[in-house]
């Protein structure tokens, strides 16, 4: 009997990290049906962070809450209480771009959502926060966020600025002296990048043409950004660690603003990983597979399956990666197989519409060659 740990991040936009993982194990036990496979869904911090715990731990609870959007629209969310009090919360699912179905506010979207999630989780009782921050929607530097937490950014005449870039822009003063405290075991940030705040790699420039800015909105939303770390700084004190800190442009920065809470940024990959026990699930497998929507020449910084290939590697058991699609440039010298859902399918556009049906596929194809 062979031992298969499943370890996909979720296809974004496509299918959730656990129906990825099942499907692949469908495909694969349909040819060899007597072989161990262990499901464990990954995550950096974007979307698929909940499902990821759910699916790991056991007596995780979801807790329903409400929340404004990106869209400035009422939104059905959820956190997740874990059994040791510890509470998560995504932003992917309260201020996630792929909420706005296409329709990109670059200047309006905003962070207040995943703030009013967090403070749902303090008021739900959680001891502790990890809070995972992939998928942005905004370029807001977590001023929503920290408004929805008791902060409060003015405009030149004293009035709260607006929601998203927009309000940022506007900011002639900060007061985080009404901000709630953290919980007793402190926040941890997730995140799969180590972006600073502003410059060249900072989070206008890196990812702010993703949420809908052009040229000259990037520039703007730079300067802004610039704006508000002084604000911040001069508000929160030398304590601290500044907009250079890596991770800080991460979620158009949002990890800035945690930063300024008080909250601590980790590798989103590795803390999942240890919380869901990967290392544990993977000693003693014969192989493992893992897989995200889009592999390509970013994928090996803090991505997933490269996070995964290290570990499987570092137990000495082989990787194998699944994609949505591989780019041709993509370096897949550390998995022993790869197989692209489009490939598969025969466009993107096909497995886009049932990519349940190509992880099977994938899942199959792997069990025989492999």
């Amino acid at each position: 009997m062979t031992r298969v740990v499943l370890a996909l991040d979720s296809f974004k936009g496509s299918i959730t990290a656990s129906a990825a993982a099942e499907a692949v194990r469908d495909g694969w036990l349909s040819q060899r049906a007597g072989d161990d496979v262990v499901l464990r869904p990954m995550a950096d911090g974007g979307e698929g962070t909940l499902d990821a715990f759910a699916a790991a731990i056991a007596g995780a609870r979801r807790r329903p809450v409400t929340v404004t959007g990106p869209d400035d629209a009422a939104t059905d969310a959820a956190w997740l209480l874990l059994p040791d009090g510890t509470g998560v919360v995504e932003l992917a699912s309260t201020s996630g771009i792929e909420m706005l179905g296409g329709q990109l506010r670059p200047w309006d979207a905003g962070t207040v959502g995943f703030g009013e999630a967090i403070a749902a989780a303090l008021a739900g009782g959680a001891q502790r926060l990890v809070l995972g921050i992939g998928s942005s929607a905004s370029t807001d530097g977590g001023v929503g966020a920290l408004t929805a937490l008791g902060a409060r950014f003015a405009d030149a005449d004293g009035a709260p600025v607006a929601p998203g870039l927009r309000g940022v822009a506007s900011a002639a003063s900060v007061d985080l002296a009404g901000l709630r405290a953290l919980p007793p075991g402190g926040a941890l940030v997730l995140s799969d990048v180590s972006n600073p705040l502003c410059g060249p790699r900072g989070a206008a420039a890196v990812f702010g043409p993703q949420k809908g800015l052009d040229a000259a909105g990037v520039v703007a939303a730079d300067a802004a950004l610039a704006r508000l770390a002084a604000l911040v700084a001069d508000a929160a004190g030398p304590a601290h660690p500044g907009p250079a800190t890596p991770g800080a442009g991460a979620a158009g920065g949002t990890g800035f603003a945690l930063l300024a809470w008080g909250a601590a940024l980790v590798p989103g990959s590795a803390e999942v990983a240890e919380l869901i026990g990967l290392d544990a699930a993977v000693a003693g497998a014969d192989l493992v597979i893992t897989g995200e929507g889009s592999y390509d020449d970013q994928s090996a910084a803090g991505k997933v399956p490269a996070f995964v290939a290290q570990a499987a590697a570092a137990a000495g058991v082989a990787t194998a990666l699944v994609a949505g699609r591989i780019a041709a440039d993509a370096d897949v010298s550390a998995f022993t197989a790869a197989r692209s859902l489009t490939d598969l399918a025969g466009s993107a556009e096909a497995s886009l519409a049932d990519p349940a049906r190509w992880l099977r596929a994938a899942g199959t194809a792997l069990s025989r060659t492999v």
